[in-house]
């Protein structure tokens, strides 16, 4: 065959051919070869928070590095309002460019590709906005230093409740309007409050008492119940430490820290509560001074619309 005969065949064959010479020739580029720099994930880090990461340190912008990995974005967002998910396909792509299995990037990564095309033949990533409630935060700066040196270290996760303090680093990042985690070093009853929390877990009740906890705590420091002198002098050693608690936006400290400064308090009750709802009978006048005895207080008056009151009357035990 003459090579006049053969270029119109492989001009033929080259549309069909088109993906993988994208790729072929991205992973040419000396800048952009994968497997040159490893970059871990966090746990719980948001898809698109390790993608962006993964794309500065090959120095590309977070749609080329999909392109280069064969994976077509639509849509448009950022964090921490929106997140990227990935379809099955595209999450193959992603966990061959860092060399990772597939499973260990999906228990990283835990908004990775939900399970709704695993059937589509393309490879395809979209942007889809989060409410309030379900954005990510900003994660731990050593940490991130510690698992990809030559990353950013800049990255956002989902973090459980568990996770709110880093009690190696003494960071926490309480709300996602905070663009810079907050340094715990001048409050060490927050790695406390830590340390009881992980203990909390084993209880078989520890989701639903945490969830109540946090719901009694939240209430009680918004309407400046009990503990406000106690919260109130957090608060303020956290603002000494921290002065963009004061410059984020329009937020106060008061909400940007919120979850932080009742942390303690709230794991405290979510212990106590935990123990209580074991109990066949319950004495709420007994309830409550035990409660008032963990929380350091002499003694919880509370009125019938306060929701401890309400929790001790109402709950089932």
């Amino acid at each position: 065959m003459s090579p006049t005969d053969a270029a119109p065949r492989a001009a033929a064959a080259a549309p069909a051919r088109r993906g993988v010479l994208t790729t072929e020739a991205w992973l040419q580029a000396p800048s952009a070869a994968p497997g040159v720099f490893r970059v871990r994930p966090l746990p719980g880090e948001a898809t698109a928070s390790y993608v962006q990461r993964l794309a500065d340190t090959y120095r590309l912008t977070l749609p080329q590095l999909l392109d280069g990995a064969g994976i077509t974005l639509t849509g448009h967002g950022g964090l921490p309002a929106a997140e990227l998910h990935l379809n099955h396909n595209a999450a193959r792509n992603l966990a061959a460019l860092t060399r990772t299995p597939l499973p260990h990037l999906k228990r990283a990564l835990p908004r990775l590709a939900p399970n709704d095309d695993a059937h589509s033949t393309e490879a395809v990533a979209h942007w889809k906005r989060l409410k309030a409630g379900q954005q990510p935060v900003r994660a731990c700066t050593l940490c991130i230093r510690h698992r990809s040196p030559n990353a950013t270290d800049t990255a956002w996760a989902h973090r459980p409740p568990h996770r709110l303090v880093c009690p190696h680093h003494h960071q926490a990042a309480p709300d996602p309007r905070l663009t810079t985690p907050i340094h715990t070093q001048g409050v060490p009853e927050l790695a406390a409050a830590h340390r009881a929390h992980q203990r909390l877990l084993r209880h078989p009740r520890a989701s639903t008492a945490w969830t109540a906890a946090r719901a009694i705590t939240t209430r009680w420091y918004d309407h400046q119940r009990h503990l406000t002198h106690r919260w109130h002098t957090r608060l303020t050693q956290l603002r000494a430490t921290n002065p963009h608690l004061t410059t984020t936006g329009s937020a106060s400290p008061a909400l940007l820290a919120r979850d932080l400064v009742i942390y303690p308090e709230t794991v405290v009750l979510a212990r106590t509560l935990a123990t209580l709802r074991s109990q066949p009978r319950r004495d709420t006048g007994k309830a409550l001074s035990l409660i008032a005895h963990r929380l350091g207080l002499p003694r919880l008056p509370l009125n019938a619309n306060d929701p401890l009151h309400v929790f001790l009357t109402h709950t089932r035990h």
